[in-house]
């Protein structure tokens, strides 16, 4: 239960639901699409196979309801760049609305700002709403920034902090792209957000957006009556 003493923003506009557990059977799959869509969470994110079966769920993009988002190169973007343009191209075709990237990693360590740029510009070509997942719990400063500049140089509307593959989002990682960000893109904290306090912890360092798997359960949890 959230400290009643901290004032609650209104979450759901805030709230992109990941739906990535390659596991899950459709029946899985629909009812958690429902349960977000019936707690008014902004976005569900999933994976390329799964953006077929969530349209038809959720219906046309002209109907409303949470955005469809398709995560690209997930989770570590170690792919070809052509692939991950045809993954993006096949995702958008299906009916996803936005792109959750993750980007060239091994472009960017060795210093090729040029490759690691080019393919997110590829994929802003495609005319959706894309986000940048980083990893921020291994990236050097140096390495950080440059994945900053060159994603904003190609045209992405925001910056995610990690993949979820590792430890839980810190608020000082959002303050950290705030600073290199200088309010040119969004920010969306992701990665073991699973209690309110630290959704509100994120919210307050800057972030834009929250990315996590329990988004309906913790919405519920606020209804809940203190014990």
């Amino acid at each position: 239960m959230a400290d009643s003493t901290r004032d609650l923003p209104d979450l759901p506009p805030r709230l992109d639901q990941a739906i990535l557990d390659p596991l899950m059977t459709d029946n899985q799959l629909l009812e958690l699409c429902d349960f977000g869509r019936q707690e008014g969470v902004r976005g569900i994110c999933t994976t390329p196979l799964q953006i077929p079966i969530l349209r038809d769920r959720l219906g046309g993009s002209e109907d409303g309801g949470p955005q469809l988002i398709a995560a690209i190169g997930f989770p570590f973007g170690a792919i070809p760049a052509e692939l991950k343009l045809a993954e993006a191209e096949w995702a958008a075709s299906r009916g996803a609305q936005e792109l959750d990237a993750v980007p060239d990693f091994h472009a960017l360590v060795n210093g090729d700002s040029g490759a690691f740029a080019g393919e997110l510009a590829a994929l802003c070509d495609l005319g959706l709403p894309l986000r940048v997942i980083l990893d921020m719990a291994r990236l050097s400063e140096d390495q950080l920034a440059l994945a900053v500049e060159a994603s904003i140089d190609a045209g992405a509307i925001a910056l995610q902090t990690g993949n979820g593959f590792g430890p839980a989002c810190h608020p000082d990682q959002v303050k950290q792209l705030r600073v290199l960000c200088r309010n040119r893109c969004g920010i969306k904290a992701a990665g073991g957000v699973h209690n309110i306090e630290l959704m509100l912890d994120l919210i307050e360092a800057g972030a834009d957006l929250l990315g996590t798997s329990s988004a309906p359960q913790l919405l519920q949890s606020l209804r809940r009556p203190a014990a």
